[in-house]
């Protein structure tokens, strides 16, 4: 049994004790809630730094360049808390805002296209390329990555396209619900007409008339630059369908197609490309290490083994 003396001395300790942790754990939760805070700060004023630092880029090659610059970038963006990536294409809303800016562009100025898109809405691209075709000031295209489907569309209404020398096009050939025109086509071809079902008919009618709008289109957008002969062949070969629609045309397969391209990339357009960085999850998927001016081609190679996930 404890003595008297020893109990009173367990039961001044034990308050004594609590009082200590009490403080503790105060400062635990305040620094929690002061982490949370800060944590929801940053990512409530990324998007808004973010913008800044593009629309301060967008200002610099106008200067530049003395002209109307827009940019017509779609990639994954992180958004919210949760870090949800939503992927873009050129929508309806696209049209509307680069439209916009064109009315708002001086007849004789040039218009500058800074354009990255895996494609969209026919009517949207439709819209924008018909709005630049129509610009009497000198429309510049430049695609420093990709421009596919409607963004080659768009492309085509330029007066210069301007590609980074490993960017591609894509073939403009539409689709109906998500399967090439062509192919359905195709499957009508092959059944007799009172073997295919209606939905079948329906689709097939719908793709045909695509196909020859696009064509007629396109062919409309080529005389900018070709004779009608070599446009509306050209117009052919994009839209038929000969290939699938995320086909890559490179640069020297848009030359041998008859597309003049240049690969006189300005640097103020890949310095607003750093700015859209892909969405990832929690981690890089390429990584590399910039190699200083000066430093010899053999320590370049030597830094980044093909064993490592990098790119140069």
């Amino acid at each position: 049994m404890e003595s008297s003396s020893e109990a009173a001395t367990a039961s001044r300790a034990q308050p004594t004790e609590r009082g200590w942790m009490r403080p503790v754990g105060n400062g635990a939760r305040a620094a929690f809630w002061v982490i949370l805070s800060l944590v929801f700060l940053s990512q409530a004023s990324q998007p808004y730094w973010t913008g800044a630092a593009r629309r301060q880029v967008l200002k610099r090659f106008q200067q530049e360049r003395e002209s109307r610059v827009i940019g017509l970038i779609h990639r994954q963006d992180t958004v919210s808390l949760l870090g949800v990536p939503v992927t873009s294409y050129i929508s309806i809303d696209d049209s509307e805002a680069v439209l916009r800016a064109i009315r708002l562009t001086p007849p004789e100025q040039p218009i500058d296209v800074i354009l990255h898109t895996p494609g969209g809405l026919v009517l949207a691209a439709e819209q924008i390329a018909r709005a630049l075709a129509e610009h009497k000031g000198k429309v510049t295209v430049f695609v420093p990555h990709y421009a596919m489907s409607g963004g080659t569309l768009i492309a085509l209404a330029a007066d210069e396209i301007v590609m980074d020398p490993n960017a591609v096009l894509g073939p403009v050939d539409p689709q109906i619900g998500g399967i090439p025109a062509v192919s359905i086509l195709k499957v009508l071809e092959a059944k007799k007409p009172e073997q295919a079902s209606d939905l079948t008919l329906i689709f097939a009618d719908l793709a045909s008339k695509s196909r020859s709008q696009v064509n007629s289109f396109v062919a409309e957008l080529l005389l900018k630059r070709l004779s009608k002969e070599k446009a509306v062949r050209l117009a052919a070969v994009l839209s038929e369908g000969r290939w699938t629609h995320d086909f890559p045309i490179t640069v020297p397969e848009a030359r041998q197609l008859g597309i003049e391209v240049s690969t006189d990339m300005p640097r103020t357009v890949y310095d607003l490309m750093d700015l859209y960085p892909q969405a990832g999850a929690g981690r890089p998927s390429v990584l590399y290490v910039p190699v200083h001016q000066g430093m010899g081609k053999t320590r370049e190679s030597a830094e980044v083994s093909p064993a490592m996930p990098s790119a140069s």
